[in-house]
């Protein structure tokens, strides 16, 4: 791959579960080079490690075998190439599906892989210092896996391979990896590989950069939006866009809230380069157009993420209903009948959790809204003392407790919750290689260049409004918000509407100011980056969310709502931004 013309990279899937007809969709609207599909976050990497535990030879997003049966013939009458990280943990045997598949549909397609990320199957280091005695972190690691780059992608792509299966590779490594073989970059080219992840991270969660999940969605017709793509450039430099005629919208308010999602500071780190997400200049280049360029890069860390999952032990949850009057009173006489039904079995569960929401309203015409919910979250080593304990004494409490009482469901038996973490690992140690089309293996060299990124100093801010009326008003009326988790931290992405309102949030939202509205977080270490170039601020909330997604800690695990949650609360605002 070659030229000066832009390479058209679109994207078919941003998560294990996503539309299923966007691969045909996306294959028949319009050209493009390469579409991608991204199907690994942490969460699925345990989800798929559960699956090889009860089959070896899977461990691999089955949807995109399925999305084939129609979609190899597609991509190959349009000379489309297919890059998807649904590999997951077995990517050599997805590739070996993915050839039967051709010659079942009789569609002659050269097809490869990438592995070495799992830490498991070849024996890290890492993962044996963990055996040693007091170095257990990584005991019972159900997935060990290292976030690769695109280096990979790469060499399979040069070698000629129509279909390019990885397993886990950082999500801008899809996007960044296909243009690496197309322009030619070498490893050095921090500027155009910085361009190229940055586009990346825009495509990875399909539809979020046209127009779903968006702050502002009542602008835009957005019940069903059109997936991503990006018409790369030889500097790095992209447009974003969507194929004519689909839903949602492309504007530099959607490009700037999935700029902005679990991303934390100015310096974006990854395997290949490190992107300055402070330099990258938005600009809307028509409709549905909006060009991103000026990103910088730099070298990339001396290390590479990797993400471990395990079992971390069982849970069960009771969520009581509690209707009309006296719903605290209600609330402590629950808390004390469980609270007695533990002494009694003498089996109280290791974490005990009580979250009242207070859903109802007074004098509701209806009874869902005259209603509150008592979430009870029981965790433990031992499932016997999660499972009948904990059930059994919610379900005797039917007829003999608060008045109204009922359950949002059957309590059941505990089930297994998982754990992420990640850590770092020494790239010489990873064994990064591309399968060729031939089947030939080709190493994968680490970075010969790294440098450990520190934090930036925060720039200066932009001149304060001058003093004038302020009204009480909700902060979503300025500004859009964009959240999400990154293992047990949480992300929050804040832009403003207008040059005024980024002058007013720089100076008023701050870290401890973002504290007070979000109650939840104040007790927890919160950094504020600021981005003048995308008018935002980005806040990490650490520990927000306990052991991850998978240990479900909270109402929302992910965090997607505390975005939307901030935008909902009062404070005061200028008149004249309202």
């Amino acid at each position: 791959m070659s030229g000066g013309e832009p390479l058209r990279i679109g994207n078919a899937s941003g998560f294990y579960g996503d539309r299923f007809d966007a691969l045909r969709e996306m294959l028949t609207g319009g050209p493009l080079d390469v579409l991608t599909g991204d199907y690994l976050a942490e969460l699925t990497m345990l989800i798929l490690g559960r699956d090889r535990l009860k089959n070896p030879a899977r461990g691999y997003a089955t949807t995109f075998l399925r999305q084939l049966e129609e979609g190899l013939g597609l991509a190959a009458g349009r000379g489309v190439r297919l890059v998807t990280n649904a590999g997951g943990l077995n990517p050599a045997g997805l590739a070996d599906a993915v050839r039967e598949l051709a010659d079942r549909v009789g569609v002659p397609v050269r097809v490869a892989h990438v592995e070495g990320d799992d830490l498991l199957a070849w024996g890290s280091p890492l993962l044996e210092r963990s055996r040693e005695p007091g170095g257990g972190r990584c005991e019972g690691v159900l997935t060990a896996n290292a976030y690769l780059g695109g280096g990979g992608i790469a060499a399979c792509l040069r070698a000629g391979a129509d279909v390019v299966v990885t397993g886990r590779v950082t999500d801008a490594a899809l996007v960044s990896g296909a243009a690496q073989a197309h322009f030619g970059w070498r490893p050095e080219d921090f500027d155009p590989l910085a361009g190229a992840v940055v586009a990346g991270h825009v495509l990875e969660c399909g539809a979020q950069a046209t127009g779903g999940n968006y702050s502002f969605f009542g602008a835009h017709d957005v019940r069903r939006p059109g997936f991503p793509l990006a018409e790369i450039s030889a500097d790095g430099s992209c447009v974003i866009t969507k194929h004519p005629g689909t839903g949602g919208a492309v504007t530099t308010g959607t490009v700037t809230a999935q700029l902005l999602y679990e991303t934390s500071g100015a310096r974006y780190a990854g395997p290949d380069v490190t992107a300055r997400l402070d330099t990258a200049r938005l600009t809307q280049d028509g409709p549905d157009r909006v060009r991103i360029d000026g990103v910088r890069g730099e070298a990339p860390p001396p290390s590479l993420k990797a993400g471990l999952t395990r079992i971390g032990g069982w849970r069960n949850e009771v969520t009581f209903v509690l209707t009309g009057l006296d719903v605290e009173a209600k609330a402590e006489l629950v808390r004390a009948q469980m609270d007695a039904a533990f002494d009694a079995a003498g089996r109280r569960p290791a974490e005990v959790r009580w979250t009242l929401a207070r859903t109802d309203r007074a004098d509701a015409d209806v009874q869902e809204e005259a209603s509150a919910l008592l979430r009870l979250v029981v965790r433990d080593a031992d499932p016997d003392a999660v499972g009948r304990v904990v059930s059994g004494a919610a379900v005797e409490l039917a007829l003999a407790s608060y008045p109204g009482f009922h359950v949002t469901a059957p309590p059941a038996k505990g089930a297994p919750y998982g754990v992420f973490e990640a850590v770092a690992v020494d790239p010489a140690q990873v064994a990064h290689r591309a399968v060729l089309p031939d089947g030939s293996r080709v190493a994968v060299a680490p970075p010969r260049t790294t440098w450990e990124p520190a934090r930036l100093p925060d720039p200066p801010l932009p001149a304060p409004l001058p003093d004038g009326p302020t009204r009480r008003a909700p902060l979503g009326r300025v500004a859009g918000a964009r959240s999400g988790d990154k293992g047990g931290d949480a992300n929050v992405g804040v832009w403003a509407v207008s040059d005024d309102a980024w002058r007013w949030l720089a100076h008023t939202l701050t870290a401890d100011l973002l504290r007070r509205l979000l109650p939840e977080t104040a007790d927890l270490a919160v950094t504020r980056h600021v981005l003048p170039n995308l008018r935002a601020l980005n806040f990490t909330v650490e520990g927000l969310l306990g052991e991850g997604v998978a240990a479900q800690a909270r109402f929302d695990p992910q965090a997607k709502g505390l975005g939307e949650w901030l935008r909902s609360r009062h404070l005061d605002i200028p008149e004249a931004l309202l």
